[in-house]
């Protein structure tokens, strides 16, 4: 497990900020929440959170790390059509939970370039506007909410001393990302951390984005379809910022968000914060 940065100078606190990544052989951004300090000086526990992209190509050994790190619940927000392309490996000490966020991906992290190729030839601002609108409805979907809340029954009930929840979609920035805002959110962390461990996932994926990039070119992409790949191929304050600007316009705040939208009771954030804070 090691830290990754986004320079290669860095202050203390950025250093604190910098999110533990597990040693995955075939997976992209694995990360655990451990580590990250709440406002009350709590600090997130290790072995119990683990957020990343998608489960399909972990080899043996992966799964075996998986195993000795702890992993016993496997929570997939992806859509059914993502699931049934590429199912989850997980260990057989983990229970999989399929609690889909969306009915299709919004998200187009699924989609090859070729296949973005039809919609998002012309226009270079295309995707950005989705991923700001995807964000949007992340916030108001009734499919979105009902995961999300499904996501906090199963992180309620892991009351294992050293039981770790790992939660993921396809790319492990979009619905993922979302999932750790509330989640840090309910455990008191700050807005400034929130935001650093959502967009730390651009270091993590850079390897895919450019894979893509390249492969994209040498099929003749135009200018604004890399563009376009790109913007839905990584994470940015601004789609970021779309989510929080819904959450305080529709419910008044994260608060209320995570009391009315989320039904997650005052009762229930101080057992998150018994569970998997010290």
């Amino acid at each position: 497990m090691s830290r990754i940065l986004g320079s290669n100078v860095f202050t203390m606190e950025e250093l604190n900020l910098a999110p533990y990544v597990l040693n995955i052989k075939h997976g992209l951004n694995f990360r655990e929440l451990g580590g990250y300090r709440t406002k009350s000086g709590q600090v997130i526990k290790s072995h119990k959170i683990i957020r990343s992209a998608k489960l399909s190509e972990l080899s043996d050994a992966d799964l075996d790390y998986l195993a000795d790190y702890g992993l016993i619940s496997d929570v997939d927000f992806r859509s059914p059509e993502e699931q049934a392309a590429e199912p989850d490996r997980y260990p057989n000490v983990a229970e999989y939970h399929f609690v889909p966020v969306f009915p299709t991906d919004e998200t187009k992290s699924s989609e090859q370039a070729d296949a973005l190729q039809k919609s998002f030839s012309r226009d270079p601002h295309a995707g950005f506007e989705n991923m700001v609108k995807t964000y949007a409805d992340i916030v108001k979907m009734p499919s979105a909410q009902k995961a999300y809340r499904q996501f906090f029954d199963i992180l309620l009930s892991n009351d294992s001393e050293n039981g770790a929840v790992l939660f993921h979609c396809t790319a492990g920035k979009d619905r993922t990302g979302m999932g750790a805002v509330y989640l840090l959110s309910a455990l008191g962390v700050d807005g400034h951390t929130i935001r650093q461990d959502y967009l730390a996932t651009n270091d993590l994926i850079q390897p895919m984005v450019e894979k893509n990039l390249a492969a994209a070119r040498k099929r003749g992409a135009t200018d604004a379809l890399l563009a376009n790949i790109r913007d839905l191929g990584t994470v940015s304050g601004a789609f970021l910022d779309s989510a929080l600007a819904t959450i305080d316009e529709e419910y008044g705040g994260m608060k209320n968000y995570l009391q009315d939208a989320l039904q997650l009771t005052p009762a229930e954030k101080r057992d998150l914060r018994e569970l998997y804070l010290q």
